[in-house]
């Protein structure tokens, strides 16, 4: 398959998604809360149904890695991989911060990312080696000469425990404190290659929760690593880091000690 072709799919497996999701957008949904703690709604399980059934008809020899129905051809060089609401909680709270993320893996290294907000309907597609377009035009990442003018994001610092919260209190306490922004999920990863945050650091993430998010930052020029300045692929232990500029990854590892 061309990555033209894998693109026109992603778009659409975007569009069905976004189908399943609007009319339960702050309407009435069921909700059940999963083994480990995480919440699930009919939208996420609608929205992963409708991906899924489109890959099972078109690629049947492609894998799925889905957040809410598992693994299919496990095997597989290429990987669809679904994270259908990004930020359940933003969702429940009615809060259009969420989004769908799809990721393309080819023997296990995240080559074409979507990141989907179906509510603002804004879309960031990137592609390894391509450039990064929000809803059709190309975005760039922004320069950042020094860490103490970025404007530094992550969902919750509930996320960090043991040294992984020295680790990100210190490139906390290296930003002025009125540019750390809380809460946004995938969303704040599609600012930065939009160019609107800096930094973004996690921990705890699972692939599917990363997989997407590798092709639009680093197809805006930015970078998407680990803590220890290593790539992501599907072997990635879930702490990251997104950077507008790759210029300040030392200054970010410097400062997480």
């Amino acid at each position: 398959m061309t990555i033209t072709n894998d693109l026109a799919l992603a778009n659409r497996l975007a569009d069905a998604a976004g189908a399943a999701i609007r009319p339960l957008f702050r309407g009435q949904w069921n909700l059940e809360q999963k083994a480990d703690r995480s919440f699930v709604t009919e939208a996420d399980q609608a929205a992963e149904a409708a991906m899924r059934a489109i890959i099972e008809a078109e690629r049947a020899d492609d894998g799925i890695v889905g957040e809410e129905f598992g693994t299919r051809n496990e095997g597989a060089g290429r990987q669809w991989v679904l994270d259908p609401i990004d930020g359940t909680t933003s969702f429940i709270a009615g809060r259009p911060i969420f989004g769908t993320l799809i990721a393309l893996l080819q023997d296990g290294w995240p080559v074409l990312g979507v990141i989907d907000q179906p509510i603002a309907q804004e879309r960031w597609v990137g592609r390894i080696g391509e450039g990064t377009t929000f809803n059709g035009k190309l975005v760039q990442a922004a320069a950042c000469k020094d860490l103490a003018h970025a404007v530094l994001g992550t969902t919750t610092p509930h996320q960090f425990s043991g040294a992984d919260v020295d680790a990100f209190m210190g490139v906390a306490k290296s930003v002025a404190e009125r540019k750390i922004i809380y809460g946004g999920d995938c969303y704040n990863y599609g600012l930065v290659a939009s160019g609107h945050v800096d930094v973004v650091i996690e921990a705890g993430l699972k692939l599917h929760d990363y997989a997407a998010l590798v092709p639009v930052v680093e197809g805006a020029g930015g970078l998407m690593s680990d803590w220890q300045g290593n790539p992501l692929d599907a072997g990635s232990d879930g702490r990251v880091i997104a950077l507008g500029d790759p210029a300040r990854l030392e200054d970010v590892l410097e400062a997480m000690g």
